[in-house]
């Protein structure tokens, strides 16, 4: 297949490349590198069945150039990370919503099937445990900024949900917590990346609140997987699905556990999170996925224990310094 990949130069971007080329797809990427880096895609430049574009999914005459001919788009491209939620929402607003506007019309238009990349924030601060695709959404109010990516990407649903009524063949996946090699601490998975760097170089856990929220770390191999089925399953079409792992680990534990794999002598820092974010901050207490759906529609079962996924990535960041 023809495919193209918005933000395939990021963190799970590029080892979505990886799969789709590695199994004989053509790729092209296309990512205004904000986040994303060349050097996560450097061994693909001279695959000739890879294509490297520079550019903003919001340039719709470029964007229309791109997916004439393409038959599927994993559409990743977006503003992500707390520090982006917080400090520019009208960054995270703009981008994430006039994005997926644009490559959704575009993919009806051209009759292209989309998978749409969501997120686990969709669900808030909801008390619904575990958090199953059809459970309640439960935001602060709206002069908080920290729920600006949220509202974005449920906006993004909204309007696939929208395309799919007038037969736009498109799935969305929201992914929870994913973490890997390519973390980048500035983004995507932010803790895991900032544990790993702080512990190799012995500085302390900067662990916000009291370290008992709890997340479900999701390995990048199963969080590709999980992508890959929902663009390849017919089931999936005008369907949502949670892509993650079960397994609840608090803050604390995940810090306690990386200084175990590193060997790291780091001490532990306990921040409030007005210090970190300003006043009105709100951390989701758990975040749990229900993947019954996708493991009955999809396939989809992550595999990667916590201590096994953490093992590589710290290899990973090890071999960085």
């Amino acid at each position: 297949m023809n495919i193209l990949v918005t933000g395939g130069a990021g963190y799970i971007g590029s080892h979505l490349v990886d799969r789709l080329l590695s199994v004989g797809h053509q790729v092209t990427v296309v990512d205004d590198l904000s986040v994303g880096k060349m050097a996560n895609l450097q061994r693909h430049l001279s695959d000739k069945r890879f294509r490297f574009i520079e550019g903003s999914i919001l340039y719709p005459t470029m964007m229309d150039e791109l997916m004439k001919d393409c038959q599927l788009v994993y559409h990743l491209a977006a503003v992500v990370g707390v520090k982006y939620y917080v400090e520019d929402p009208l960054k995270v607003i703009a981008t994430n919503v006039r994005g997926t506007e644009v490559v959704l019309e575009l993919a009806a238009l051209h009759n292209c099937r989309v998978v749409l990349a969501s997120t686990s924030e969709i669900y808030g601060k909801s008390s619904q445990i575990p958090f199953s695709e059809d459970g309640l959404r439960v935001l602060g109010p709206t002069w908080v900024h920290r729920w600006s990516y949220a509202t974005s990407k449920a906006l993004d649903e909204h309007l696939a949900f929208a395309y799919a009524r007038r037969g736009l063949q498109v799935t969305v996946i929201r992914y929870f917590n994913s973490y890997g090699p390519r973390l980048d601490p500035r983004g995507y998975g932010s803790v895991v990346a900032k544990f790993i760097i702080q512990a190799l170089q012995n500085q302390p856990f900067t662990v916000h609140g009291d370290g008992q929220q709890t997340r479900c770390f999701t390995y990048i191999e199963d969080s590709v997987e999980g992508t890959l089925l929902a663009g390849g399953e017919e089931k999936a079409i005008g369907e949502v699905f949670n892509i993650g792992n079960s397994q609840e680990t608090s803050i604390q534990e995940l810090a306690e556990l990386v200084k175990e794999l590193t060997g790291s002598e780091s001490s532990t820092l306990h921040l409030p999170y007005q210090e970190v974010y300003g006043p009105g901050f709100e951390d989701p207490p758990r975040r749990v996925p229900d993947t019954s759906k996708a493991n009955i529609l999809l396939g989809f079962q992550a595999k990667v224990p916590l201590r096994e996924g953490l093992e590589k990535t710290i290899a990973w960041f090890r071999s960085r310094q």
